[in-house]
C-alpha cells in the first residue's frame, strides 16, 4: 500500500492512509498523514492469529466488523474531500464503506487474485494450472467449494449492504466487480493464466519497496557472515514475518543446512526468538537482515513462500525451495514449481528432504534460468506499472462527479 501511496505522490497527487494503529510509525515516516480506525477492531482482534477454524477467521476479522469499517471508512471520505480510495481486496467493510460513499475506488492485491477467476485454481488450494479435463474438473470443483465456504456468509453482507443503503448481492465475491479497478499486484508472467479476466481486472507489477526498519539494517555496514573466499553455494532461510506457528519447521530448514556443504543465512523474523533456535556452524542465525542485499551474495532460498519473499528472490533470478503453511503461499509455491523455477515440499518435510531438494535447486541449472526469466518479465512490469495511470483515470472521475454535484447544489439554492 505505501508503494502504492509513494509512486502515487510522486505524481503530485495528495495521500493519506488509514490503518491500523501500530502501522502509524511506518506511515508517518513515509511522510503520508496517517488516520486510525476509530469503531473497527485493531491488532489481533482484527487480524487474529488463530486460523485452524476458517469459518471462525472470516467471521470474527472479515464479515462481524465489515459494517465498522465501512462506517470509518465512509465517515473520513465525508471529512475530507476525496477523490478515489484505494482499499485492500481482503478488507471487505472498506470496500462497503467506498461504495457506499460513493468516491470511484479500486482494490489492490498484494499476491495472486482472492478473487476467483474462470480456469485459475482458487488461491488457497494449492493447484496448478489445468492441463486436463480431469485437472480442470478438480479446479472447478475448489472453485465451488470455496464458493459454498464464503457464501454461507452472504446473508450476513446483504444485511451490513442495506444498512449502509446498498443493494443486496447475489454472490460474495461479486464485491469485487463493484469496484472501479481490481489491481493485482503481481507479474502476469508469474501468475497462472485464466480463461478470461473482468473488465476492472489489471496486473501492475509487484509493490516492493523496502519498509523502513529493513532499510535501517540496509543503512548500516551489512557484512556478509560467511567466509568470502570459502568458494561454496550459499543460502538465505527467511522466516515469514507473520505468525503461523512455524517454529518446528524453521528448524528443521536450519537442521537440514547441517547436511551439506554450504553457507547459510537464517533471519528468524519478528515473530521467532533466535534464542530458542539451534544452528550449526555453516548456518549464521539472526532476527533480521536486508533481504535485497542478501539476496545478491545467495544461489537459494529457503522460505513459506510469501508474496514478497517469492518475488523478490525470483526478481533476484534465484531458484526457491518452499514450504507453505497458509494464507497466500500454497498459491505461491505451486506457481513457482510449475513454472520450473522453484521445488516444494509440506510443512512436515525431513531434514533429509529439505537438504535433497536444496542440492538439486543448487545442482540442477535449470532451476536458476527459469527463475532468472521471470525475474526478467518481473523488473518490466515494476518499470511500465499503470497504477498510477488507473488510479488518476478513476480519481478524474470522481473530482468531476464532485464538482458537477457541486454546481447542481449551487443552481438549487439559486
Amino acid at each position: 500500500m505505501l508503494t502504492a501511496a509513494r509512486r502515487l505522490r510522486r505524481n503530485g497527487h495528495h495521500v493519506r492512509v488509514m490503518a491500523d494503529p501500530a502501522m502509524r510509525p511506518e506511515v508517518e515516516t513515509s511522510g503520508f498523514p496517517f488516520v486510525t480506525w476509530r469503531r473497527a477492531p485493531t491488532g489481533t482482534a482484527a487480524d487474529p492469529v488463530d486460523v485452524s477454524n476458517i469459518q471462525d477467521f472470516l467471521r470474527r476479522a472479515v464479515f462481524d466488523p465489515a459494517g465498522l469499517y465501512a462506517a470509518d471508512l465512509r465517515d473520513e471520505i465525508e471529512r475530507m474531500p476525496t477523490d478515489a480510495a484505494l482499499v485492500l481486496d481482503a478488507l471487505f467493510g472498506g470496500t462497503l464503506g467506498a461504495e457506499a460513499s460513493g468516491v470511484p475506488f479500486a482494490l489492490l492485491s498484494p499476491h495472486v487474485s482472492l478473487r476467483p477467476l474462470p480456469g485459475m485454481p482458487p488461491v488457497t488450494s494449492g493447484l496448478t494450472q489445468p492441463e486436463t479435463p480431469e485437472e480442470r474438473a478438480e479446479i472447478d470443483a475448489a472453485n465451488a467449494k470455496q464458493a459454498e465456504t464464503i457464501n454461507e456468509f452472504l446473508p450476513h453482507l446483504n444485511r451490513t449492504r442495506a444498512s449502509l443503503g446498498l443493494a443486496p448481492l447475489a454472490d460474495v465475491f461479486d464485491l469485487f466487480d463493484r469496484a472501479d479497478r481490481l489491481l493485482l499486484a503481481t507479474s502476469r508472467a508469474f501468475d497462472f493464466e485464466a480463461d478470461a479476466l473482468p473488465d476492472n481486472f489489471r496486473y501492475v507489477g509487484p509493490l516492493l519497496d523496502v519498509p523502513t526498519w529493513s532499510q535501517s539494517l540496509q543503512a548500516e555496514a551489512w557484512r556478509a557472515p560467511w567466509p568470502v573466499a570459502s568458494g561454496r553455494p550459499r543460502a538465505l532461510i527467511a522466516c515469514s514475518t507473520g505468525a503461523q506457528g512455524q517454529h518446528d519447521m524453521f528448524q528443521r530448514m536450519i537442521d537440514a543446512m547441517g547436511s551439506l556443504e554450504i553457507d547459510a543465512l537464517a533471519t528468524a523474523g519478528p515473530n521467532l526468538d533466535v534464542a530458542d533456535l539451534r544452528a550449526p556452524k555453516n548456518v549464521h542465525l539472526t532476527r533480521g537482515a536486508p533481504h535485497d542485499l542478501v539476496m545478491k551474495n545467495v544461489s537459494v532460498v529457503i522460505a513459506q513462500g510469501g508474496h514478497g519473499t517469492t518475488t523478490r528472490s525470483l526478481i533476484n533470478g534465484l531458484p526457491q525451495l518452499i514450504l507453505p503453511i497458509g494464507r497466500d503461499q500454497a498459491a505461491n509455491a505451486a506457481r513457482v514449481e510449475a513454472k520450473g523455477a522453484g521445488l516444494q515440499l509440506p510443512p512436515s518435510a525431513s531434514e533429509a528432504d529439505i537438504a535433497a531438494a536444496v542440492s538439486r535447486l543448487i545442482a540442477e541449472p535449470q532451476f536458476t534460468l527459469a527463475a532468472r526469466l521471470i525475474g526478467e518479465a518481473m523488473k518490466a512490469d515494476i518499470d511500465r506499472s499503470g497504477l498510477v495511470d488507473e488510479m488518476e483515470a478513476i480519481a478524474a472521475a470522481g473530482r468531476a462527479a464532485r464538482q458537477l454535484s457541486k454546481r447542481l447544489s449551487l443552481r438549487k439554492s439559486a
